[in-house]
């Protein structure tokens, strides 16, 4: 099994600056994509920014050039800078591993969120 424990959300006004760090143990082997995922209130779970094994990213539009997620695969730790925030930015920001079986079978692991509050 494999847990995933955030930290770092927090209350910030806009413009201002967090990072968000996902550390992942228990049954990491072979560990593949990583990312982060935010839910703001009454809202669908949304992909922010993910990156692979090999060090491939994926953005969300709204956060490119304002977010950047980084991997210690040696530390098993994705890690999600976060700059100029806005209110709009506002969520339960939720990591998330994905480890690869074999075709059409992916599991998904994901940790217990953390609040990001961004204050006009």
């Amino acid at each position: 099994q494999v847990q995933l424990v955030e930290s770092g959300g927090g209350w910030v006004q806009a413009g201002g600056s967090l990072r968000l760090s996902c550390a992942a143990s228990g049954s990491t082997f072979s560990m593949n994509t990583m990312g982060w995922y935010r839910q703001g209130p009454g809202k669908q779970r949304d992909m922010v920014a993910t990156v692979s094994s090999d060090g491939n990213t994926n953005y969300l539009d709204s956060v490119k050039g304002r977010f950047t997620i980084s991997r210690d695969n040696g530390k098993n730790t994705v890690n999600l800078e976060m700059n100029s925030l806005k209110p709009e930015d506002t969520a339960v920001y939720y990591c998330k591993a994905m480890r690869f079986i074999r075709p059409g079978h992916t599991n998904e692991y994901w940790g217990q969120g953390t609040q990001v509050t961004v204050s006009s």
